[in-house]
């Protein structure tokens, strides 16, 4: 008879399944299924962050530079991120909730022919050939109306990101695809994706990624029940602690490879939005404390810190730390959960060997 699973059969199996071997940049988007984007630079993007653990002598700015050469598509999904080509093309075409009026459609007409004429083309072109003025944003401020259009283009599948020149993203006609997917095949295809993203992962918030797929079908927004129903029956899943979590088919949480994969000597500090502890909820169960993205909470109120990233030895999240750069620099302020940093043998070379990754990384070694 098998051993009941247990909490540390997942802390391994989360760990091993996504700290995979450095591979190539697409090779990791690939397995990863979805990188989530984040424009705060602290000391460098969520993307770069998250695939510097994954991607062979990866240096921040890598995935800007290299993303026209690969088959990837920057676009809404769970969250806004890069994906595969293949999975950006379930989501479309995508049928916004709010329909445009006709004068935003003549708008987005004539766009479009522009953009097509162009090839590639800067907001502040459009914004000079139409002179579409300014726009409240949902920040509350305003921006270039023009901006928003081409945003708003782009979620709807008529634009792609074709590159971004300095963090600012350049835009190109949406090649048209063949056929529409089929509804409730695309759906679970999509649920798929998740699972495989952040498995394992609690049943509550399998449900809750599920909704957050509003945002990249919203056309199917209706099926996300039914797709949560036949998640439910189809995929492996087990009662540990009074709480019910999923994995994808063929994996196996208790198998014994995950342990000495899991448990090596290495310090890791991860994005906030890594697959490691995306989900707080399942942070919390795997290692007993509360972790809160902080960026966008008061100064007074922050407990970690501003751009805090959780902090990674063996197979325990111990820590965070803050990173900055003064005067060319790494500096970082570490803190700890018990108070201190561990006095095991190997943490401090550990810490050490992640530091000067860091500063390779980052282009300061």
């Amino acid at each position: 008879m098998a051993a009941a699973l247990t909490l540390d059969h997942l802390r391994h199996h989360a760990v091993a399944r996504t700290l995979f071997a450095p591979t190539t940049l697409g090779q990791a988007i690939t397995s990863l299924g979805f990188v989530q984007a984040d424009p705060i630079r602290a000391p460098a993007r969520a993307q770069d962050l998250t695939l510097r653990h994954r991607v062979k002598d990866y240096r921040a700015g890598d995935l800007e530079a290299r993303y026209p050469r690969l088959a990837i598509e920057e676009d809404f999904f769970v969250n806004y991120g890069f994906l595969p080509r293949t999975t950006h093309a379930l989501m479309h075409p995508r049928t916004p909730r709010t329909p445009w009026p006709a004068a935003r459609h003549r708008q987005a007409a004539a766009v479009l022919d522009f953009v097509r004429e162009r090839g590639v083309v800067h907001p502040r072109e459009v914004d000079a050939q139409f002179q579409h003025g300014k726009a409240r944003n949902w920040f509350g401020g305003s921006s270039n109306a023009s901006t928003q259009l081409l945003d708003a283009m782009h979620y709807r599948g008529l634009l792609r990101i074709a590159r971004r020149e300095g963090g600012v993203r350049l835009y190109a006609v949406r090649p048209a695809e063949g056929e529409a997917p089929d509804p409730i095949t695309a759906m679970d295809a999509l649920v798929d994706v998740v699972v495989a993203k952040y498995a394992p992962l609690p049943l509550a918030t399998l449900g809750q990624l599920i909704s957050h797929l509003r945002g990249g079908a919203p056309q199917w927004a209706h099926l996300r029940a039914a797709a949560l129903a036949r998640a439910k029956q189809r995929l492996p899943q087990a009662e540990v602690g009074g709480v019910r979590w999923v994995w994808p088919d063929g994996e196996q949480p208790a198998s014994a490879r995950h342990p000495s994969r899991a448990m090596t000597d290495s310090v890791r500090l991860l994005a906030p939005f890594d697959p490691i502890v995306w989900d707080r909820r399942r942070f919390e169960l795997l290692w007993g404390w509360a972790y809160r993205f902080e960026a966008y909470t008061p100064a007074p109120k922050r407990v970690r810190g501003y751009y805090a990233l959780p902090l990674l030895w063996r197979d325990r999240v111990i820590g965070w730390g803050n990173l900055a750069l003064r005067d060319g620099v790494l500096v970082p302020e570490l803190g700890y959960v018990a108070g201190r940093a561990p006095r095991e043998a190997g943490f401090a070379a550990a810490l050490d060997d992640e530091l000067q990754r860091l500063q390779q990384f980052l282009g300061l070694a």
